[in-house]
């Protein structure tokens, strides 16, 4: 039976939480974006990479218990996966609104709508999943949606390329919105990676 500290359980698993909740606050910072005019969009911007910020503190707090903690709630090659793969997230969420905002791009297509649907839920689910981690019960329902959510992303993802080469937009335009739009299904690919690390996780210690 493998032994384990309290103490030390509680922080990787509140510093994940932690994490998730960031991610909610990103994905509400893309639907910001949706709404906005380029004028607003520095704005969005900035508190985006804010809570990038926020994301990498955490991600290095998780980093440095974990160098520093001789007993882990679970393997430590899962825990530094976990932690970079939320990290992955934020990063391609900040990068979506970074790009909308430096090409003053002066409309998004309306599929980058079903987009950030997608990513908020996703990221919904996944701050609400995170606390469940503690006791490792309860998470298959979770990893099941968000590979369901990931699936219905790849299709948005085509929809919108194939909007983006209809002729509607002159060749620079469709290769800035290609990149807003390949970095939110990043984002979407990224979130299937948080859940195939949970599944991962939970397979090991079951």
């Amino acid at each position: 039976m493998r032994l384990r500290l309290t103490p030390q359980e509680t922080t990787f698993y509140d510093l994940f939480a932690k994490a998730a909740d960031n991610l909610v606050v990103g994905a509400g910072l893309l639907t910001e974006l949706l709404g906005s005019d380029k004028a607003d969009r520095t704005g969005i911007a900035e508190r985006m990479r804010d809570a990038e910020h926020a994301g990498d503190e955490v991600t290095h707090a998780i980093y440095r218990q974990l160098n520093s903690s001789f007993i882990t709630p679970f393997d430590r090659e899962d825990i530094y996966q976990l932690a970079g793969r939320l990290d992955d997230v934020m990063d391609a969420m900040e990068a979506a609104v970074d790009l909308a905002t430096l090409y003053q791009v002066e409309a998004l297509p309306p599929g980058v709508t079903d987009q950030v649907d997608v990513l908020v839920r996703a990221a919904d689910l996944t701050a609400e999943a995170m606390p469940r981690l503690r006791s490792m019960k309860n998470l298959t329902e979770y990893w099941i949606e968000i590979n369901r959510l990931e699936n219905q992303a790849d299709q948005v993802y085509r929809k919108l390329l194939a909007h983006l080469f209809s002729g509607e937009y002159d060749a620079i335009t469709v290769m800035k919105l290609r990149e807003i739009v390949e970095n939110l299904e990043t984002a979407a690919d990224n979130f299937e990676h948080v859940a195939n690390a949970i599944e991962t996780i939970i397979v090991k210690e079951s």
